[in-house]
């Protein structure tokens, strides 16, 4: 703003109207002698002068006003930020101390912290202020608050505009101030708090054009057909979906998340899953090690199909081919003849299954534990049951922040779970028995010497949810054909066998029972199924039995991929693991 010009002198205070000040100093008054009064048309004159210069200084100011505003406006003003913001250099340092967002709190307000993270979303406020939202880890974001200072630092205008036209899912490290948004900031997690930017470095620029952006990767996958997106698809995908609503902007298909996995692994609803599933490892191997269970870690390439199963995977292995192992479970088995009395492992399966459906993958991560019998196959029944239960109720209790997030995305009812010594055991011919009375019609004749096929395990889920209000149930006494060979028969009924299914909402997640431990009864089992017991792998599996007396055991495989997806409702298991693999899909 320019100055106010200066008003003339008034004649008391111009130096002639002192005599003092005129006969002290010898001054002459304009037309006349030392010590007397200026002229009226002196005193004119002087006021118009004074007025002249007066008004001369006020266009000098609005002049050079105008032409300050005229260079800002075309960009020439110096930037006095220039130094508090650009992409990042091994230089860059920030003092502030690092502050995680999601530890933002009280302690905090006032003080200048230093943060990293990544933009989620920008908007400029007019040419002096921008928000930009921040976000670290899962869900945790928080507002960003950038506003030109009236002299051009700590922030210019020039920062201003930068900031506000980051790319997206760029990694950024700000310096800021804590304070206290004027109300909760209801876009970000952390939201009672705002971050006042004075300093803003790129670490990693995010691309111009997203492939997938964060709305799209934080919504709900309908489509799970694993062969990869057309162009027209992508492209829609890449349309400039971040700034509107939810509810206006398209879900991506599975694979087009997996052909962005770095976005749809950001996704908060993708990581709320993984620390499910994580959470999920945890509790068993904690349970069963609180049970006297010993680790151990089965091979994953082996040398023939694993029990002489047909769906391996066969590659090259130096001067013969190799087997990547479809289940531990004859090292579980080695394991018990070992001496080792209880034992368990986590790792990797392999199927070569063309099965293209939200319950299966070619890879899936097993939880498998196996365990010496005293009396009776239903202690592995009860461990295993045990075991499942501990699962469920830690994760209602570890992860109940996770579960609510990804409800927000899959909605989903409770899990429901059976009270202490109600536990649902059904036998298969039972389990027949309540769908032929209340299944379906398509299910009145279901037998009891036939394996089940899925819709009718969805459909006795259902009936056992609104019958034993349970999401989870056993099934046992499994029908002789519909088991593999070294299951061992009920010795009072040998149509059936002693092993058992576990359910979550009508879908099987774990196999399991006793296993046939003496090698004469093996061999005759074996022969029954139409097998060769000196084929490949079979006969280095009987082995094991002639090799040294081996007790009784039992125990079972679960699918971790199911047992989360299936707590959690999800559509599918490819949504819980890492990076699925498929028939269709390797990458990546």
């Amino acid at each position: 703003m320019a100055d106010q010009p200066t008003p003339p002198p008034s004649q008391s205070e111009t130096p002639a109207a002192n005599p003092a000040a005129g006969a002290a100093g010898g001054e002459r008054g304009e037309g006349g002698e030392v010590g007397e009064a200026p002229s009226k048309k002196a005193l004119k004159k002087a006021e118009a002068k004074a007025k002249k210069e007066a008004e001369k200084a006020r266009r000098a100011t609005e002049h050079q006003a105008s032409q300050a505003a005229a260079k800002a406006a075309a960009g020439n003003t110096e930037d006095l930020a220039k130094d508090n913001y650009g992409d990042a250099t091994p230089q860059t340092k920030i003092v502030a101390e690092l502050v995680s967002l999601k530890s933002v709190g009280d302690e905090h307000l006032g003080k200048t912290i230093r943060a990293r993270g990544w933009v989620q979303n920008s908007r400029m406020q007019g040419a002096k202020m921008a928000f930009v939202e921040l976000r670290e880890e899962r869900n945790w974001a928080i507002q960003g608050v950038v506003a030109a200072s009236p002299e051009g630092r700590p922030v210019s205008r020039q920062m201003v505009k930068w900031i506000g036209n980051i790319n997206l899912e760029s990694f950024v490290m700000v310096e800021a101030r804590v304070e206290k948004p004027l109300e909760p900031v209801k876009s970000v997690r952390v939201s009672n708090y705002e971050l006042h930017i004075a300093k803003c470095y790129v670490i990693a620029p995010g691309p111009e054009v997203l492939g997938m952006g964060l709305v799209v990767a934080n919504k709900a996958v309908t489509n799970f057909d694993d062969e990869d997106a057309g162009q027209d698809v992508v492209e829609e995908i890449r349309k400039g979906v971040e700034a509107t609503g939810l509810d206006n902007v398209p879900s991506a298909s599975m694979a087009t998340h997996l052909n962005n996995p770095a976005m749809h692994k950001r996704a908060p609803v993708q990581q709320a899953i993984a620390d499910v599933r994580m959470a999920t490892r945890k509790l068993f191997a904690e349970y069963l090690d609180s049970k006297g269970f010993n680790q151990f870690e089965p091979p994953g390439l082996i040398g023939a199909a694993s029990e002489g199963g047909a769906n391996v995977f066969v590659m090259p292995y130096f001067e013969k081919s190799a087997c990547l192992a479809q289940s531990p479970q004859i090292y579980k088995q080695i394991e018990i003849a070992g001496g080792r009395k209880r034992v368990y492992c986590i790792g990797p399966v392999f199927r070569a299954e063309n099965s293209n459906t939200p319950r299966h993958m070619t890879e899936f991560t097993g939880l498998d534990l196996e365990m010496e019998i005293e009396d009776s196959y239903h202690e592995v029944r009860d461990m295993l049951e045990a075991v499942l239960l501990h699962i469920f109720r830690g994760l209602a209790e570890r992860c109940a922040d996770q579960i609510a997030l990804i409800r927000t995305v899959y909605p989903s009812e409770e899990f429901l779970l059976p009270g202490d010594g109600k536990e649902v055991r059904l036998t298969f011919a039972e389990g027949q028995a309540l769908l032929r009375a209340e299944g379906p019609e398509e299910f009145r004749n279901v037998s009891d010497e036939e394996d089940m096929s899925t819709p009718q395990e969805k459909a006795l889920g259902a009936i056992i949810r609104k019958k034993y209000h349970t999401d989870f149930y056993v099934l046992d006494k499994f029908p002789e054909g519909a088991r593999p060979f070294y299951a061992i028969e009920d010795p009072e009924n040998p149509k059936v066998t002693n092993p058992f299914d576990f359910f979550m909402r009508g879908q099987e997640i774990l196999s399991g029972g006793q296993r046939i431990h003496v090698p004469t009864t093996l061999e005759a089992r074996i022969r029954k199924k139409g097998i060769d017991p000196s084929s490949p792998g079979i006969k280095e599996y009987v082995d094991v039995f002639r090799s040294a007396g081996v007790p009784p055991h039992g125990g079972g495989g679960i699918g971790l991929d199911r047992v989360v997806a299936w707590y959690l409702n999800l559509p599918s298991v490819h949504l819980t693991s890492y990076y699925p693999r498929t028939p269709k899909r390797l990458l990546p």
